[in-house]
This record gives C-alpha cells, sequence and structure tokens, in this order.
C-alpha cells in the first residue's frame, strides 16, 4: 500500500485555505508521509516568511491518504 502528500495552506484572517497541493511521491508508509509532510510544512512556512505568515495569520495542514491507481492492472514492487 502506498501514500500521497497533499498539503494544505490556510489563513484565518482569510477565513479559507487554497486547495491542496499533491506531490507526485508516493510514499511506502505513513510514517514516511508523516516525517515528510512536516518537513514539506516548515520549508514552505520559511519561504513564505515571519511577516506574511504573521500578517494572514497562516497556517498548513497536510493529510496522507492511501494511494489508490486508477489502472487496476499496475501493482506495486
Amino acid at each position: 500500500m502506498k501514500f500521497i502528500l497533499a498539503l494544505i495552506l490556510c489563513s484565518y484572517t482569510a477565513g479559507s485555505c487554497l486547495p491542496p497541493y499533491v506531490y507526485s511521491t508516493k510514499f511506502d508508509d505513513q510514517y514516511d508521509c508523516f516525517m515528510e509532510g512536516y518537513k514539506q510544512s516548515m520549508l514552505k512556512m520559511e519561504e513564505i516568511g515571519r511577516e506574511e505568515v504573521n500578517k494572514h495569520e497562516i497556517y498548513i495542514r497536510f493529510i496522507c491518504s492511501q494511494y489508490t491507481s486508477e489502472d487496476t492492472t499496475e501493482q506495486d514492487t
């Protein structure tokens, strides 16, 4: 079973979130997916910067979901 990571950028001041950004990497288990989610969240916050994060009260959510291939003939190796 594989997992995919999706980051969701939100703002308390706007009261909304952007559509999820889904990473193309597929992870072998939830642990690896969660660890990458925390890492990517920190990198994104650093990229946005303190001023913008504080001004717009930005926060990041992420989810790790089971990946289901639409092609049923594909097998994980």
